[in-house]
């Protein structure tokens, strides 16, 4: 037994005034006298975890002389006793890789005495070393490989194969749910409480304890009809989805419709993105009906690559010498795909800048040049300019047309590039660059124009920061606003203090008859504004936001 065991011993007693720590051999606690040796057999070392329901602790089994987990409810209420009871129950019951062990005589009550005597319900059971697949997403905020996730959703379909046939729901699957053993990388469902046994009569009403999980569980269960194996499908499914695409289910879900618009931000076969939306169907109907069919289709989705799980069932028949050959042979395995993974994010990240980037540039070209015409070419930029004199009360120049127009169309070219999750709204695009441009060189005409470069800064910066909350991005707007705001601010900036552009580049508004060199300077201003805000678009989706979603900001 190592000296980290035998240091100190922990009080499972939840009114102890001084639980920890205590020497380790006692047999009962010095300040509330509870017993030390549960069973005489089980001693608490520290406490994981806690929460309203129960208290996590790691003992040390003398009879089997390793480290278990033991869960001890400190809630007195008949539901909870009852979901707890109901676990440990089918935990009992149950022998599978994929399923925490619990010894027959894993479940029993500790009684403890004092002013308000108390008895305990506690479980214990195998200690799981590894991390929840919510704690490896936190770690892939652009996906886990695909591989990775396909071999989970087989691992977990066996596990549910084992449930389901001894007529067991889980209904709590969710990413924190879903371990990974440290040394095999075996798939471990945990957490049964919520778990039930299917009635005879499943169609029947359901008067089971009601329970479910924001965001997993479907319809049915939430509104507290019957729940059947289909429910831990839609379950497993939008878990799936998320640790493919590394992005959380809510940000998944298309605000008007409710359905989950997540292809493109994953990179599996089609075959494997149709099972996983028929996972998800909100009709019960359409789900797959039994563990059995989701294999099937697996199989059928993966045959090009059927050579490799004959070579698996060869690697399962080994000795036990094949379990350190198969460790190693993945890490090695997991090394490669894991740097493959990371070079092929760098280029798909590179790529979509450089397209909205060109694009961007593209856009504001074009509007530029058309919107040139328009405001000094033709009638029309005067006319807007004295109907907008007389709306707002102020002099208004027709140069606010151009900035308009290029706002538009520099939204629809960063829109129609599609890149950085955006939902391609044009239409709500265009007028937030149609807005944000021509509010830019409103304020910058009425307020910032006798301010320098800093005026024209902060003008570039109100343009952007409307036209980046128009373009559709799935979630962090603030964020994504402010720092493309900033960044191109910030580039325009240097890029004055280095006399890189003519002096007169920002020569607006133009009160002398415009000539063809001052579209030409029109047309590099804002194509090289389109430009810079494409790529600060990609720095922000890519490096600013993964940074914050890392410290949980979500």
């Amino acid at each position: 037994m190592s000296q980290l065991v035998q240091r100190a011993i922990h009080c499972i007693n939840p009114n102890c005034p001084h639980p920890y720590p205590k020497t380790w051999g006692s047999k009962f606690c010095d300040r509330c006298g509870t017993s030390l040796q549960l069973k005489g057999r089980y001693v608490p070392l520290q406490q994981l975890g806690a929460g309203g329901f129960a208290t996590i602790y790691t003992v040390w089994d003398l009879q089997l002389q390793t480290q278990q987990v033991l869960k001890v409810l400190i809630d007195p209420s008949p539901k909870a006793l009852k979901l707890f009871e109901q676990e440990a129950a089918v935990l009992q019951h149950l022998h599978h890789p994929g399923v925490p062990r619990v010894e027959p005589h894993g479940y029993f009550q500790v009684n403890v005495k004092g002013s308000q005597p108390l008895s305990l319900p506690c479980l214990v059971m195998e200690k799981i070393d590894g991390q929840t697949l919510q704690e490896l997403l936190e770690k892939y905020p652009q996906g886990c490989p695909d591989e990775w996730v396909i071999a989970w959703l087989k691992q977990a379909i066996e596990i549910l194969h084992e449930l389901h046939a001894r007529q067991i729901v889980h209904r709590d699957i969710k990413p924190s749910n879903l371990m990974l053993r440290e040394a095999t990388g075996q798939l471990v469902l945990i957490d049964f409480g919520g778990a039930k046994q299917i009635a005879a009569t499943s169609r029947l009403a359901d008067h089971s304890t009601r329970l479910f999980t924001s965001g997993y569980s479907p319809p049915e269960q939430i509104a507290g009809g019957v729940v059947e194996p289909s429910a831990d499908f839609y379950a497993l499914g939008r878990t799936m989805i998320e640790m493919l695409t590394g992005k959380y289910i809510s940000d998944l879900q298309d605000p008007m419709t409710g359905q989950l618009q997540w292809r493109r931000f994953a990179q599996v076969s089609s075959a494997i993105a149709d099972l996983l939306d028929d996972m998800v169907q909100d009709d019960v109907r359409r789900r797959p009906a039994n563990a059995r069919i989701i294999q099937e289709r697996l199989a059928k989705a993966q045959k090009p690559f059927r050579w490799l799980f004959l070579f698996k069932l060869l690697l399962n028949s080994w000795n036990s010498s094949r379990i350190v050959f198969r460790s190693l042979t993945v890490g090695l395995s997991k090394s490669t795909v894991v740097l493959l993974r990371a070079i092929a994010q760098v280029l798909r990240a590179t790529w979509d800048t450089f397209w909205e980037m060109l694009l961007g540039a593209s856009g504001a070209c074009v509007a530029t040049l058309i919107g040139f015409v328009l405001t000094y070419w033709s009638p029309l930029g005067n006319a807007i300019a004295s109907f907008l004199s007389q709306q707002l009360f102020l002099t208004v120049e027709a140069d606010i047309l151009l900035f308009a127009i290029v706002g538009m169309g520099t939204a629809w070219g960063l829109t129609g590039a599609g890149g950085f999750g955006q939902r391609r709204r044009y239409l709500i695009a265009a007028l937030m660059g149609l807005f944000g441009y021509g509010l830019s060189w409103l304020v910058w005409r009425l307020t910032l124009g006798n301010t320098g470069d800093a005026g024209i800064a902060a003008s570039i910066a109100i343009a952007v920061a409307f036209l980046t909350l128009g373009l559709g991005l799935p979630s962090h707007y603030l964020v994504h606003a402010t720092v493309t705001a900033s960044g191109c601010a910030a580039v325009f900036l240097l890029l004055n203090s280095l006399n890189i552009y003519p002096p007169g580049f920002w020569h607006f508004p133009i009160t002398v008859s415009p000539n063809w060199l001052d579209l030409a300077a029109a047309i590099a201003f804002f194509a090289t504004l389109g430009l810079i805000l494409g790529f600060w678009l990609g720095i922000s989706y890519y490096i600013v936001v993964p940074i914050l979603r890392f410290f949980g900001w979500r």
